[in-house]
């Protein structure tokens, strides 16, 4: 039997990034996320609904999201479930929780722009990123500009 354990979020960040660095010298970024629900009630009146989900990335991708994205940055995450399991120590109680381990997250709003929605640039080492540090070169003057294609075959199937 297959298996699938796979989540994709896009919301605004509840807080900013809290990077910590392992023994061993992994970075761990941990930080959270609402997702914003609307929909119309029994009566018709439209409602929000929002979910609010602990996200944990690990390496380089969590050294990226705390170098990037600030409390209010709108990103899109991907990533699998995870159950904690711990006992409370002052109560000695069992308690779960479930996050978020990130595998991939893409920047929808840039540095200082409050929650825009910006297209993505191309992907670094599995994280795409819209930065201000990341703008193409401006196209040279006198560049030739690409052919068009003569023989256009207007009855593609797809």
């Amino acid at each position: 039997m297959a298996y699938l354990n796979k989540v994709f979020l896009i919301g605004n960040l509840t807080r900013d990034p809290e990077l910590r660095v392992t023994p061993k010298g992994t970075a761990i970024c941990q930080f959270g996320i609402a997702v914003n629900r609307q929909f119309k009630d029994e009566s018709g009146a439209t409602r929000d609904e929002t979910t609010f989900v602990d996200i944990e990335a690990w390496g380089k991708q969590g050294e990226l999201v705390s170098k990037y994205l600030t409390k209010g940055s709108l990103a899109m995450v991907e990533g699998r479930l995870k159950l904690d399991q711990w006992e409370d120590k002052t109560s000695g109680q069992k308690r779960s929780k479930i996050k978020v381990v990130l595998d991939n997250v893409q920047f929808l709003s840039t540095r200082g722009s409050g929650g825009g929605g910006g297209a993505a640039s191309a992907p670094t080492d599995g994280v795409d990123q819209t930065t201000p540090e990341r703008h193409s070169p401006p196209p040279r003057s006198g560049s030739p500009k690409p052919a068009a294609p003569e023989n256009l075959d207007e009855d593609v199937p797809f």
